[in-house]
């Protein structure tokens, strides 16, 4: 199971060109709200004209993004899957189903590298949750992190279902001044300023595991800044013995949810390189292992795969 991010709502997924289409919604795509309270089907279907629609509603309540093809039957399973557990939620969750292949635009702005691939969006941004199937008692936890982070991020509406009227969710504990800080920073793209905080946190309190953790992440999303897919991929392409040209690919590999691939990646390089080169390559690894989580299978793996490389 791929963990939902604990912090930060921002990164290498770019979907800010969606936000201003004309608002022409396709057969079966969701309103930007339901009026007066009317009920609305929590399970609709988008195309690239009418996203924008989502990106707005994803302000109310978080939206999961089943990125599918009808040709595939693994799709067509995990849909069936999703729409059932997330039916259960009562409004509390939205599924925006996607055909990849007839929407190339969302395709490429979620990164789809095969389906089904599942992502969300929360308060306009994007989390990347899976791709591939998954079992059932997994969907249903990547959903309730996917709760627990739209909350921190002040996202905590529940659609009308079935003539019920709309509650909101409980208020979440308010955050640590320097953690709310740090967020404030993430929502307006200041990602330096939220590195500060974190790490300002961080001294005052070593044990922090969550600034730790966001720290990581921040890290990540402010290396990643102004950079382009292309740009990172040329580079790495022109300069395979570069360090940083490996490093950008690793972080945008991560950033899109291929965490083997960043893994992969950075541990076969690791036996190229000098002990300084090999130093900066281990810490990057244990801060990814910060960002997917420690009990991930694919963290326990390359960290015995990392630690038989040092000893």
């Amino acid at each position: 199971m791929t963990n939902v991010p604990p912090t930060g709502l921002r990164g290498a997924v770019d979907l800010s060109s969606l936000v201003n289409r004309p608002a022409a919604p396709a057969p079966g795509a969701a309103p930007a709200a339901a009026a007066g309270g009317a009920p609305i089907d929590v399970v609709v279907a988008v195309d690239d004209s009418s996203f924008g629609d989502i990106l707005e509603l994803s302000r109310t309540v978080p939206v999961v993004v089943d990125l599918w093809s009808a040709r595939s039957e693994a799709s067509t399973v995990l849909s069936e899957l999703l729409e059932r557990v997330l039916r259960e939620y009562a409004g509390a969750l939205v599924l925006a189903r996607v055909e990849a292949e007839t929407n190339p635009q969302l395709a490429q702005a979620f990164q789809v590298q095969a389906v089904p691939t599942v992502a969300a969006v929360v308060a306009g941004q994007p989390v990347q949750l899976f791709q591939g199937n998954v079992p059932e008692e997994d969907v249903r936890a990547v959903f309730d992190q996917l709760l627990q982070l739209a909350a921190q991020n002040g996202v905590t509406g529940r659609l009308p279902v079935d003539g019920a009227e709309p509650a909101a969710a409980p208020e979440p504990e308010p955050l640590p001044p320097l953690h709310q800080e740090a967020y404030d920073a993430i929502e307006a793209g200041d990602y330096a300023r939220a590195v500060t905080a974190y790490k300002t946190a961080i001294a005052q309190n070593p044990a922090d595991r969550d600034a730790v953790a966001g720290l990581a992440q921040v890290s990540l999303l402010h290396r990643l800044q102004g950079k382009t897919l292309d740009e990172i991929r040329s580079r790495a392409a022109a300069s395979p013995d570069e360090l940083d040209a490996q490093l950008d690919v690793a972080d945008l590999d991560l950033s899109g949810g291929h965490i083997d691939d960043a893994f992969d990646r950075l541990l076969t390089f690791f036996v190229k390189l000098d002990p300084a080169g090999r130093t900066v390559v281990r810490e990057r690894i244990v801060e990814y292992f910060e960002i997917v989580g420690a009990d991930d299978p694919r963290v326990v793996a390359a960290r015995r795969r990392l630690t038989n490389l040092l000893y």
